[in-house]
């Protein structure tokens, strides 16, 4: 039976990676550390009722003597770091982004080093790892590129990768980081690649207000989305499944250039009924994204067994009747471009 520790677990990916490890019945305890105690992106996926197995402790990362205390006090066998400023955060402040996403991970990883039972690290990465698209000629891009951060978020991230090796190689415990791109779907509400969510969101307040609330994308270009479903589902394989060593991967995902992606929110919008409710643009002469695309995800595929990739199209249809009924019951958040 397994204990397991998990930073950042009331956020979007966090929340939907403990619904996908209660599936597990070996799971015998998921401890979340937050320093805000709001269970609710819990309950968008586990209902007002929340497992028993769930034991909530706060903790902000930032606090590097409370990590050790409260994780040698867990005493858990698996770990799940995914607290952290996200990208506008860590750009407005650089200091307290690298706080949290580099000196929490730090003092994390020095705190689990001094663990007996540990048996697998997972580090939430990112895509922002990698550099800019125009610097790779090739059509694929696996783990193995040139790693060129486009940003200060990408910056600690990739610090947080070589930390995680590190720690492997001081401990032997198996530990895997994992790459993240854009996520979409039910629960995403931060973040500079939340919008192609807040645009199906746009979609769904609208048909509440029975008026088009028009969404602009602030950026363009090709984007590499995974389904919010799919990337708990990941992270909880990645975490219980078999696994030695250390390895960095991409999560699985697909990239089509954002107008795509637009256009098949509008046909699902359609077919769902919506199809008067949708004004979806590109705001025009945008910066293109800054994250890269094509992203190869055979390395994780190869390594771990039954990860899902929901195809896009059908990710977005999902996500427009779970958010069509959080806007009539008055729970869905929406956010513009510009706030």
């Amino acid at each position: 039976m397994s204990t397991i520790f998990i930073t950042g677990g009331t956020g979007c990916i966090g929340s939907v990676t403990i619904c996908q490890l209660l599936k597990d019945s070996g799971v015998e305890k998921i401890v979340v550390a937050t320093r805000s105690n709001n269970a609710a992106p819990l309950k968008l996926w586990l209902g007002e009722e929340l497992d028993p197995r769930i034991e909530f402790v706060k903790l902000d990362v930032s606090d590097y003597a409370e990590i050790e205390r409260v994780l040698l006090e867990v005493d858990p066998t698996h770990i799940i770091h995914l607290g952290a400023y996200q990208s506008p955060d860590c750009s407005a402040d650089h200091v307290g982004g690298m706080a949290i996403n580099t000196g929490g991970t730090m003092a994390l990883f020095d705190a689990a080093a001094k663990l007996t039972n540990l048996k697998r690290f997972v580090f939430a990465s990112s895509a922002a790892v990698y550099g800019m698209r125009s610097m790779y000629p090739q059509d694929i891009i696996d783990e193995d590129a040139a790693l060129a951060p486009p940003n200060h978020y990408g910056i600690w991230k990739l610090a947080g990768e070589h930390l995680a090796r590190l720690f492997h190689d001081n401990t032997k415990v198996p530990t895997v980081c994992l790459r993240l791109n854009t996520t979409f779907g039910k629960g995403r509400d931060k973040g500079k690649t939340s919008a192609p969510t807040n645009a199906l969101k746009a979609i769904a307040m609208g048909a509440k207000a029975g008026e088009r609330m028009p969404f602009a994308m602030p950026y363009q270009g090709r984007e590499n989305y995974h389904f919010v479903e799919d990337v708990g589902a990941c992270f909880a394989a990645c975490t219980v499944q078999s696994y030695e060593g250390y390895g960095a991967f991409n999560i699985p995902g697909k990239t089509i250039p954002i107008e795509s992606f637009l256009n098949l929110a509008a046909e699902q919008a359609k077919e769902l009924g919506l199809g008067e409710f949708v004004s979806l643009s590109i705001t025009p002469d945008c910066p293109p994204n800054l994250f890269v695309c094509d992203l190869d995800h055979q390395k994780i595929t190869n390594t771990f067994s039954n990860l899902p990739i929901t195809d896009i199209a059908t990710g977005i249809r999902q996500s427009l009747i779970e958010f069509q009924e959080m806007a009539k019951n008055g729970s869905l958040t929406y956010s513009t471009p510009a706030s």
